[in-house]
């Protein structure tokens, strides 16, 4: 368990060049700080530490004690001599004066500090070239939206904080099975222009109640503890090599903006708990067995929960289109890239248009054929009720009840 504690003292890290004394940046990719100047590497070298789990309960019940104030001290840049403060949720960037590399310690913002990350993989470059790629198939996206992915748009490498959390879960569940079963009734058809009476078999749904437990052991559930960016474009952005995980190193920040987390411990594992209640929902469908489930009532109980708190790299940029801004990130391992796009109206339109006139066409061909006459007369719809879906429709039924909702996890 980590010592939380709030330092009032400015920890600053500068990585000065042996060769010029400029600032060296991490490389993408390498291990390895470079000079943009001169060329002089520095080797990282890296730990041999193992990564930890820390106990969530314990730091739970050590963050619910008062904690001392935090003072948020001004930074002193060495190269220019200028006086700042970085913005409230970053903790390592440039200085806005020179451009200074700068880095400053998390102790000073947050009690709980990140012990372990995933360097850069891909440089600016490359993931400008992904970018380029994502949007070009955007079919409805505006050309001048194309156009911007042409142009020499900066990206800026941002070093996300997330949680990855663990627990063992048990969940007792009642419920009710639905298994289907066939029954043959009169249905009215035409055929030949004549209402005639055919016998069909029809679906039918025989409940079953039912309770049983069901348990799982979730590893680095990932949340992401930033509200820079949307929750469902940083979800997107997995998966993510975690097992790659390496100690917590202020080298490889670098050159590199950083944030603290701004969503907190407790916010972080309600938001686990969400993703890991929708596997168990799935796991208690499938122990139920059957064609069709139903969930009522569902405990789930977790135990030897464990948290790590890390930073994951991206390539984050934006651009405005019709006095909008767009956001996008690019995973700074994979260059998966995950964002927000604005539509084409014209475009819609055309495709809506023509799907229309398709549709219209294939009618206008049945009808003047014939053929749409003898689909109605055959036995076609017949053949798709005897055949019913292979799909489970878990927590749903064929009556006019409403869906059961998910099972809301306790802890």
């Amino acid at each position: 368990m980590p010592k939380f504690k709030a330092s009032l003292k400015p920890g600053v890290e500068r990585f000065p060049c042996g060769q010029c004394g400029a600032i060296l940046k991490y490389a993408p990719g390498t291990e390895h700080q470079v000079c943009e100047y001169c060329g002089f590497e520095n080797h990282i070298e890296p730990s041999a530490a193992p990564i930890q789990e820390y106990d969530l309960q314990q730091a739970l019940r050590q963050l619910a004690q008062p904690q001392a104030e935090t003072v948020k001290a001004q930074i002193h840049c060495d190269e220019c001599g200028a006086g700042f403060q970085f913005d409230s949720h970053i903790h390592a960037g440039e200085c806005p004066f020179c451009g200074t590399p700068i880095v400053t310690a998390t102790a000073q913002a947050k009690p709980i500090q990140p012990k372990s990350l995933l360097p850069f993989a891909i440089g600016e470059a490359e993931a400008k070239q992904q970018f380029q790629r994502w949007i070009a198939k955007l079919w409805f996206a505006p050309n001048t939206v194309k156009k911007y992915a042409r142009s020499d748009t900066k990206l800026t490498g941002v070093y996300l904080p997330y949680w990855t959390f663990d627990s063992d879960t048990e969940t007792d569940y009642v419920g009710e099975r639905g298994d289907v079963y066939y029954v043959t009734v009169p249905v009215q058809v035409v055929r030949n222009n004549r209402t005639v009476t055919v016998m069909r078999r029809v679906p039918k749904i025989r409940w079953t109640p039912v309770s049983g437990r069901v348990r799982r052991f979730f590893d680095d559930v990932l949340v992401g503890a930033s509200k820079s960016l949307p929750r469902k474009i940083l979800d997107a952005l997995q998966p993510w090599d975690l097992y790659n995980l390496m100690p917590y190193d202020e080298k490889y920040l670098s050159g590199f903006r950083s944030e603290y987390y701004q969503v907190e411990l407790d916010e972080g594992f309600d938001a686990a708990k969400q993703i890991m209640d929708s596997v168990i929902y799935r796991d208690i469908a499938r122990n139920i067995g059957g064609d069709h489930q139903r969930i009522h009532q569902a405990r789930t109980r977790h135990d030897k929960t464990t948290y790590k708190h890390c930073l994951l790299p991206v390539w984050s940029a934006a651009f405005r289109y019709r006095d909008k801004s767009y956001r996008f990130v690019i995973n700074g391992r994979t260059g998966k890239v995950q964002g927000e796009r604005p539509y084409s109206g014209w475009k819609i339109g055309f495709a809506v248009l023509a799907a229309l006139l398709t549709v219209a066409g294939i009618y206008y061909y049945l009808e003047t054929s014939g053929a749409l006459e003898k689909l109605q007369q055959s036995d076609y719809y017949s053949l798709l009720i005897e055949k019913p879906s292979k799909n489970k429709r878990y927590g749903m039924c064929l009556s006019r009840k409403a869906v059961h909702p998910a099972p809301k996890s306790s802890t």
